[in-house]
């Protein structure tokens, strides 16, 4: 049997293997709405038999884009589109999630195919003012934040708290939220963005404090039988930032906190960060997570071949493996994998006439 296409029950919720649609953002949106573009991109991964589907970093609040055209879920006007995407992802028995996110200082900057360049959006194009732990711009050519202060601190665990009613008001199954990759509340986390000399600045504990307010906040409004998801950055890759001992450390606290897994991820917080990119290459943080807090992880970083992420599973070193890349390349990478395992699955009865067969 493949250990790749077992269950995995998180509380009251069992997907039925341990592929994960990984959120990628699509830049597709208007004023945060989702629309056609998106629900044939989730849909076909559905049809691919992904078992969750986690939907690309969607905004809290306008200000918490990275572009102006991404997804959002600030106001109940986005629910309806979300709903209708979400009932058919659970048609073909697949788990609807979300990865609630704000960009914080990585915010307001263009797509790289609008052809207007890269870096920030003049408020004249559509951009907007920014926000961060403190004001030190990610790059030269990203906007330039203003520091949080406290009103502003308690609008984010607001924003994020409201983002997960309407989510479920939307029919998501899982929350992930994002404190990964440079956005917001991993701009907290480390110490080379957040320069605070408040409660939220200095030592590990302040700097990880924001990050436990917003999965309280998150966690109060979540029912108990649906898992919650954090994404971090294990670590910055860069000398003073954010470490993999920190990293277990937070994990440890969010365990205690009713975080059921850690999407263990890395850098993104600094643009000049050397990074050993490689095949698997951020494995080894999501088992030293799971290995030292007994907290479930997901694996995530160039795992593109069935082997690679049956080897992952099997050998206990992550919980579920999430797929980016290679689930755009191949949206059937799930029934792909499970013939090349021999394991054998259900197809989308219209296609099942072209079901390899062992």
């Amino acid at each position: 049997m493949s250990t790749l296409f077992s269950p995995l029950t998180l509380r009251r919720l069992t997907l039925k293997n341990r592929i994960v649609v990984s959120p990628m953002c699509q830049y597709s949106a208007h004023d945060g709405f989702a629309n056609d573009w998106h629900l044939v991109h989730l849909g076909s991964r559905a049809v691919g038999g992904a078992s969750l589907l986690i939907q690309e970093a969607t905004a809290v609040s306008p200000e918490g884009r990275i572009t102006p055209e991404d997804l959002g879920i600030w106001k109940d006007e986005h629910i309806d589109f979300q709903r209708r995407i979400n009932q058919f992802i659970e048609s073909q028995a697949s788990v609807p999630g979300v990865q609630l996110a704000h960009a914080g200082r990585k915010a307001s900057t263009y797509t790289s195919w609008h052809g207007k360049g890269h870096g920030a959006v003049p408020e004249a194009d559509g951009g907007w003012q920014v926000v961060a732990p403190s004001a030190l711009k990610f790059s030269d050519d990203y906007p330039q934040p203003v520091a949080l202060d406290a009103a502003g601190i308690q609008k984010v665990i607001a924003d994020f708290r409201s983002a997960t009613e309407r989510s479920l008001a939307a029919g998501f199954k899982v929350i992930e939220i994002h404190a990964a990759h440079g956005y917001l509340l991993h701009q907290f986390l480390s110490p080379l963005s957040n320069q605070r000399t408040d409660k939220y600045g200095g030592s590990f504990e302040n700097r990880s404090r924001l990050l436990l307010e917003v999965v309280a906040a998150v966690r109060q409004v979540l029912p108990d039988e649906l898992p919650l998801f954090v994404r971090i950055s294990a670590t910055d890759w860069t000398e003073g930032g954010w470490t993999a001992d920190e990293a277990v450390q937070l994990a440890s606290l969010l365990k205690g906190s009713g975080v059921d897994i850690i999407d263990a991820s890395t850098g993104g917080n600094v643009p000049a960060a050397k990074i050993p990119v490689g095949p698997g290459y951020q494995v080894e943080f999501a088992e030293r997570i799971k290995r030292e807090t007994g907290l479930a992880t997901g694996a995530v970083g160039l795992i593109t071949t069935p082997e690679e992420a049956e080897n992952i599973i099997a050998s206990g070193q992550a919980d579920l493996v999430l797929l980016a890349r290679e689930e755009l390349r191949d949206p059937y990478f799930p029934l792909h994998a499970a013939h090349a395992l021999g394991a054998d699955v259900a197809w989308p009865v219209q296609y099942e006439r072209a079901k390899p067969r062992h």
